[in-house]
């Protein structure tokens, strides 16, 4: 096999090649890092957070895929992946985890010490969250905890101090996460059930769209909480809305359980830290 061979399984195997789970994990990185500057980020920390981003969720895609290499050879869906597929031996995925997340250490290097403290339970939470399928009843929680962690280290590395709002972003981050991973677990419903893997899905079971619905607007909820919070006026507001615009779009798209339409939604989620993003950026704009 030739490096270009390598590198593409390599690609495959971070996920580099689907996004939207870098998206996902940048979006409430990006809503803290404005908030805990004013609206006028250091740049370097900027660069640092989305870089570290990408590395982190590239390594967290090569360990889930080691923690579920003998799941995944059961699911039609994943039993081509690099590592399933016997392409790419443990040994080497293991070592490519651990380089990643070296590197983003690396990264952080410049920040204040409290930034290097919170980077540990970081990588803990990136590296545990794949067996948490086994135990938790909804799994969907600890990764929202996960994707997260990026809003106290923004605190952190801006301030020297993670204040109250950053714990309440934090937690709003944890139901839009319940909300947009019970969409994708209702994709994989039965291949859970087969397997004897948890998920929100399962546990919600015919209340799983309600349930998703109610994690969307708690996390709204705690979306105005903190931007009253931060002092953030009418075109954050604005851009909430247009986020709540969004979940009902996503309503219609759920409200039948289709797999494809499931899938749909859960990819659009994009879109709903987007609009934060753009109501957090745009209202420190204009002032």
């Amino acid at each position: 096999m030739n490096l270009a061979e390598r590198l593409h399984l390599y690609v495959q195997l971070t996920r580099l090649h689907r996004p939207i789970g870098i998206l996902l994990l940048l979006w409430p990185t990006l809503w803290a890092v404005w908030i805990a500057a004013d609206g006028h980020p250091s740049w370097l920390i900027v660069s640092i957070f989305v870089l570290g981003t990408t590395l982190m969720r590239s390594a967290g895609c090569v360990i889930n895929d080691y923690a579920d290499r003998h799941i995944d050879k059961h699911v039609k869906r994943t039993k081509e992946r690099p590592l399933t597929s016997g392409k790419v031996s443990e040994r080497e995925t293991v070592w490519l985890a651990v380089v990643l997340a070296f590197v983003s250490f690396l990264l952080i290097l410049p920040l204040n010490p409290l930034t290097w403290m919170l980077s540990f339970p970081a990588v803990f939470l990136a590296a545990s969250y794949p067996y948490t399928k086994r135990f938790l009843a909804i799994p969907q929680a600890y990764l929202g905890i996960a994707f997260g962690f990026g809003i106290p280290m923004a605190f952190a590395a801006t301030l020297g101090e993670v204040p109250t709002v950053a714990w309440v972003l934090l937690l709003a981050n944890i139901f839009w996460c319940i909300a947009y991973d019970t969409e994708y677990a209702m994709v994989d419903r039965d291949d859970d059930i087969h397997l004897g893997i948890h998920s929100s899905a399962l546990f919600f079971g015919r209340y799983d769209v309600a349930a998703v619905m109610l994690c969307y607007a708690v996390a709204l909820l705690l979306l105005v909480v903190a931007g009253l919070m931060a002092g953030l006026g009418m075109v954050y507001f604005v851009g909430l809305l247009a986020a709540a615009g969004i979940v009902l779009y996503h309503y219609t798209l759920i409200k039948d359980r289709s797999r494809e339409r499931c899938f749909a939604a859960f990819l659009h989620n994009n879109w709903f830290g987007a609009a934060v993003f753009a109501g957090v950026a745009g209202d420190y704009l204009v002032r």
